[in-house]
This record gives structure tokens, C-alpha cells and sequence, in this order.
């Protein structure tokens, strides 16, 4: 079965798509035969592997112990799905961070050591991705184990308007990036709900897009922007409350919401002591953002997606806001059009920002080297 015979070769270290096609051409050749002796399958497959990759070399990696990889703290045994983790948190595609992890296990296994210094195996990982990628695809895998290795803890906080994907994009981060805690101003909010009254504190009591709505009238500031800002001021006491709290954790964290307006949060408290990054995502084709709520009306058993629909002007009129204000305060834009690359976008402007505040280790701005040196 061609199922099979995929996975056997993905876990023996052949990438998904390459044992896709070397299983495909193998059941064409034998699709006229009645049966056939194990034997000569595995021949076939390593006939009909493309060139530079190894059946013999494969079938090595899956029965042998993998080296050991030393450092200060103590020694654990590669891994290359950690490894692979750790690239897609440098900015790396997924198949890219698992192919460059391939090379590398491959090139441990013909290298022969039973045992290899963390510091030597960065060194292989940064040449791995250089000669693959480019300079600047290895310099943002220097950057972020530097930035691991940094004691200050990573606050990423995401807004944008309501409806263009920032939780998406915030939990897939959060996996790169291995930060254990997403939260969203949504949550604040409610709690905020449960300790104020309407009356007391009315801009709680809406979305961000119709919170104008629970003003006093005629109150001046019943518009659409001032009543989001409203909201946005009185939670903003609880995202400070959030990143005070895991400071003195010492834990990252990522916050993400329309609650979070450049203007309304001071981030300087934290700047010493944590690295902050702020950014705004959003979809700036309008007709993409209404086909998105159209959708969701679609597929929707409650009537929360008709009225984000109901809603849409408001909504762009708060995103026109957000970015306007976003350019001004010099933050980063991500138009989420496609998923896959608004996360890469993400990454990669977190990596460069974190770039300015970090100091690569001497060892790291060397260059790569060889085991043997």
C-alpha cells in the first residue's frame, strides 16, 4: 500500500513530498504484478529515490542511537522535529525548517561522533541554512537562539480590528516561537465585566465596534473611534496588570485583541526589562474582510458572525484608525491575506526587531565550521 510504504520512509528521515513521489512511482512499476518479494520493493525504492537521498543511509538513521549533543547545562540526544521547531521559530517555512533538520541529522550520522557540542551543531545549522537560504535566513536563526538564551523574557502584543485573524495568527506564533501563553483583551474584558458595573464603566459592556453605542447620549464622544478608544484605555489597565505579572514570572507571553491601539498602552515600563514587540494585523482589502464575514455568517449557528457582518463599516472605519495610528508610532503592518505567510511575517518582523536589542555571541558571529575544526 503506497500509504504505508509514505510513512515508512518519512520516518526514517525522507521528507513527505519526496516519499510521496518515490511511493507513487513504486506502485506504478508494480501495479501489473500480482505480488512481489519484500526484496524487491525495497530495491525498487531505493532505485527510484531522487539523487541525494539514501535508502542504505535512511534505513542507518532509523535503527541507530542518535549523538548526543553536550553543553553546559548537561546533554540530551538530537532531535531533529526540536530542531525543526526551533528553525520555523527563526522564520523558516515548515517543510524548509524540516528539510534544512534533515540535512543536518544526515550530516551527524556521516560524520560518525557519538557526541557533538551544542556550539558546533549551531555552527553546522547556521551553514546548513546559509548554503539553502541565504545569509540573512541563517542570521535570523543566530538571532532568535540568542534571543532564547536571553535571560529578559519576550512580550509580542498583536491588535488589529475585530474579524481579521490576529487569534489565528497569534496561537500559530505562539507554537514557533514556543512561548506558552496566548491571551486575548477579549478575556480581560470579561473579567473586567465581572468587577464593574454597566453604569460604572459602559465602554466594557460592547465590542469594539459598537462600544460608542453604550455612552451616555449626548455625550461628544459617542462616535465610532472615541468609543473604541474608551474601551481600549480601561483595558489597558489589565494588560499592564498582565505583563506586570509575568515579568515577575519572568515568562514571554503573547496578548492579542482589538483592545490593543497604538496611543493607549505605556510599553516603556517594560522596555529595560523585557523585549517588547508591537504589531497591527490586518486586511486592508475591505472586499476581503466582508467575504471573510461573509463566511463566517455562513457556517455560523449563532448570530455573532451576522452581526460582525451587520457591523463591517465600523470595523473598517477602526482599521483605517489602527494603521494610521500604527504608521505613526513606526509599528509594524501585516496584511493578512494569506495565513501562511502572516505568521512568516510575524516571525520574521519579531525576529527583526529583536535583532537591534540582542548581542550575538562571539562564537555565533564567527562563521560556521567544519566538526573536524
Amino acid at each position: 500500500m503506497r500509504g504505508i510504504l509514505v510513512q515508512s520512509l518519512v520516518s526514517r528521515g525522507i521528507p513527505f513530498e519526496v516519499a510521496r513521489r518515490t511511493a507513487t512511482s513504486v506502485r506504478d512499476e508494480l501495479l501489473e504484478r500480482g505480488e512481489v518479494e519484500a526484496g524487491e520493493v525495497s530495491k525498487l525504492v531505493a532505485e527510484l529515490l531522487p539523487d541525494g537521498y539514501s535508502l542504505e543511509a535512511a534505513l542507518r538513521r532509523a535503527i541507530e542511537e542518535p549523538p548526543t549533543v553536550r553543553s553546559g547545562s548537561g546533554s540530551a540526544p538530537f532531535s531533529k522535529g526540536i530542531l525543526a521547531v526551533s528553525l520555523e521559530g527563526s522564520g523558516l517555512d515548515r517543510s524548509d525548517a524540516f528539510e534544512v533538520a534533515l540535512q543536518v541529522e544526515a550530516r551527524l550520522f556521516e560524520d560518525g561522533r557519538d557526541e557533538i557540542e551544542r556550539g558546533d551543531l549551531r555552527r553546522t545549522v547556521v551553514r546548513t541554512i546559509e548554503a539553502a537560504y541565504g545569509a540573512s535566513a541563517a542570521t535570523r536563526y543566530r538571532v532568535w537562539r540568542a534571543a532564547d538564551a536571553d535571560p529578559r523574557p519576550l512580550f509580542l502584543l498583536v491588535g488589529g480590528p475585530t474579524g481579521v485573524g490576529k487569534t489565528s495568527i497569534s496561537v500559530e506564533v505562539a507554537r514557533r516561537l514556543e512561548i506558552a501563553h496566548v491571551i486575548g483583551t477579549d478575556s480581560i474584558r470579561q473579567i473586567m465585566r465581572l468587577m464593574f458595573s454597566q453604569d460604572l464603566m459602559p465602554e466594557i459592556y460592547g465590542s469594539s465596534f459598537d462600544a460608542h453605542l453604550g455612552l451616555p447620549a449626548p455625550e461628544p464622544q459617542s462616535d465610532v473611534i472615541s468609543g473604541m478608544l474608551g474601551q481600549a484605555r480601561k483595558i489597558a489597565v489589565g494588560v499592564h496588570a498582565l505583563l506586570d505579572r509575568a515579568l515577575e514570572e519572568n515568562t514571554s507571553l503573547i496578548v492579542e485583541g482589538a483592545s490593543l491601539v497604538p496611543g493607549t498602552l505605556d510599553l516603556d515600563r517594560y522596555q529595560s526589562s523585557a523585549h517588547v514587540i508591537f504589531l497591527t494585523v490586518g486586511m486592508i482589502e475591505a472586499e476581503g474582510l466582508r467575504r471573510r464575514f461573509e463566511t463566517r455568517a455562513a457556517k455560523a449557528r449563532d448570530r455573532s458572525a451576522e452581526r460582525y457582518r451587520n457591523h463591517l463599516a465600523e470595523i473598517l472605519e477602526i482599521q483605517e484608525y489602527v494603521m494610521a495610528e500604527a504608521d505613526q508610532h513606526g509599528l509594524p503592518i501585516i496584511d493578512n491575506v494569506h495565513f501562511d505567510d502572516a505568521v512568516l511575517s510575524v516571525i520574521r518582523s519579531v525576529i527583526s526587531t529583536l535583532k537591534k536589542s540582542i548581542q550575538l555571541p562571539v562564537e555565533e558571529t564567527e562563521g560556521p565550521r567544519d566538526f573536524a575544526e
